[in-house]
């Protein structure tokens, strides 16, 4: 589907629509930069939009935000996980993760556990109950985002990064810390 955005692309690299006037039709460079800049709003809404839809559907179904099933899964495939090596996998700073174990061991889904000499080394499990909601939910638990990217090649993810580095760059209202806390869902 042609979007304004894409249409702008294809005139840019001077494929117009008539051939023996590749510019007849183009539009002025502030147009064509509006219709683009509209699309990419549009896009960048119906992604957080998804984004939420898929959280929602998430605590709906199995009760635990979308980023607690993710850290329920990671528990599962690697027993006995530090929180920091966790905060690592889920990709969120080790007090966001902190934070959401807590919820979750307030539901007995996770337990900490301390063993060895080491007092200070915290440990995590699934609980019973926690493995009986994997049982059941939905997969896979990264959700759509993590899963969308992981399907784009390689070239087009760096084309995206590359681009959501330059709007970043440009955006006056960031916290970057925001980069550390999970999407859709407080955790």
């Amino acid at each position: 589907m042609a979007t304004p955005h894409s249409e702008m692309n294809r005139r840019h690299a001077g494929q117009g629509t008539d051939a023996a006037s590749p510019h007849k039709d183009e539009a002025p460079p502030a147009a064509a930069q509006a219709a683009g800049v509209q699309s990419v709003i549009r896009q960048l809404r119906v992604v957080f939009r998804a984004l939420q839809t898929h959280s929602r559907s998430i605590e709906k179904a199995c009760g635990v935000s979308a980023a607690q099933l993710w850290a329920l899964w990671e528990l599962h495939r690697s027993p006995g996980l530090s929180v920091g090596d966790l905060s690592q996998r889920l990709l969120i700073h080790p007090s966001t993760a902190s934070n959401m174990l807590d919820k979750l061991e307030k539901k007995a889904m996770v337990e900490r556990r301390r063993m060895g000499v080491d007092q200070r080394v915290v440990s995590l499990y699934l609980t019973s109950r926690g493995t009986e909601l994997l049982e059941a939910a939905p997969a896979p638990a990264q959700g759509e985002l993590n899963r969308a990217l992981q399907a784009l090649p390689m070239a087009q993810l760096a084309a995206l990064e590359t681009g959501l580095d330059a709007l970043l760059a440009l955006m006056e209202q960031r916290d970057d810390g925001d980069a550390l806390r999970p999407i859709a869902d407080e955790g």
